[in-house]
């Protein structure tokens, strides 16, 4: 696919509207839903244009997940809402259900013995397509704690057990 800025609002629009209706279906309050929308389509933009660059699947995703993670906590403190229910919605364009399905299949498939046989790429492709899924997974992860590791305003040490069981 060609990187042009058609190319990139496209993108951008898609990933606005999946990011839009699962924050509806986290519950995300009415006035705020757009905002889950924006990251998801602020975060799944970057990573389209770094895929184009050919910075890599990984990459991409961790720098997506990261813009994802840092202007959460920046617009979590300007609408008074948890990060969560931004960064959550926001990511969730960039799960890497194909990956896994893929994995799925050449599992199912390699427990036939001829099928191995006669296709010997199927293991090595199962296995490289189970590493990219749960790469892809961390990364989003990783980048979506970086944000609220770096920028959280309260120190979990001020939290006592009184004020937990209250």
């Amino acid at each position: 696919m060609e990187l042009t800025i058609f190319n990139i609002l496209l993108d951008f629009a898609i990933a606005f509207v999946v990011g839009f209706c699962w924050a509806i279906l986290f519950g995300t309050s009415r006035k705020v839903l757009y905002v889950a929308g924006l990251l998801g389509g602020m975060g799944h933009a970057l990573r389209f244009v770094l895929i184009q660059l050919d910075c890599g699947l990984i990459f991409a995703t961790l720098a997506a997940s990261i813009l994802i993670g840092l202007v959460g906590i920046f617009a979590a403190h300007r609408v008074n809402q948890p990060p969560v229910v931004f960064t959550m919605p926001a990511c969730i364009t960039m799960i890497p259900g194909m990956y896994a399905y893929r994995t799925m299949i050449a599992g199912i498939k390699s427990t036939d013995y001829d099928f191995v046989l006669s296709n010997p790429t199927v293991l090595p492709e199962m296995v490289h397509n189970f590493m990219l899924t749960i790469s892809l997974l961390f990364t989003l992860a990783i980048g979506i704690s970086i944000g609220v590791l770096l920028f959280r305003k309260e120190s979990s040490r001020h939290i006592s057990i009184k004020e937990m069981t209250k």
